[in-house]
């Protein structure tokens, strides 16, 4: 028991997550490169310790895309950067489940991109925040953080 009588878990409180955000693939991409092209909001949240950072495996999908197409280059193989990255910037990966895709179908079509639409969907559905630059992306009701 603690001075007032509490009772409290050996070792302390454990910190509940401030925020649970969900980084778009360009976000992640932008913090792992250090780019001076993620806002100052979006790189304070990332980087605030009680914060829970996801990526999801549609980003982890878009970037092996990308990279088959020759539009991206990672510093190794995807199936190695991917996890090296998690590991050292604490992230998180976000499972895609039935639950996302079927979210899709309700979806108005304010955006075409069939990633961003996952993203927004796993959003919604998870009540994470979103980290990313396009505003479109407000009109499904998710909170983006930019």
């Amino acid at each position: 028991m603690d001075g007032a009588g509490l009772r409290r878990a050996p070792g302390g409180f454990r910190r509940l997550p401030l925020t649970q955000l969900l980084l778009d693939t360009q976000a992640f991409l932008w913090w792992v490169e250090d780019s001076p092209r993620l806002s100052r909001r979006a790189r304070r949240a990332i980087a605030e310790p009680g914060n829970d950072c996801w990526l999801s495996l549609a980003s982890c999908w878009e970037m092996a895309i990308k990279v088959s197409l020759g539009k991206l280059r990672l510093r190794s193989p995807l199936e190695r950067f991917v996890p090296e990255q998690l590991g050292a910037n604490r992230f998180r990966l976000l499972e895609v489940d039935l639950g996302d895709v079927s979210r899709i179908a309700g979806l108005p079509f304010h955006h075409r991109d069939p990633f961003d639409r996952l993203l927004v969907a796993q959003a919604l559905g998870r009540k994470l925040r979103l980290v990313s630059t396009d505003p479109a992306l407000r009109r499904y009701g998710v909170e983006l953080v930019w």
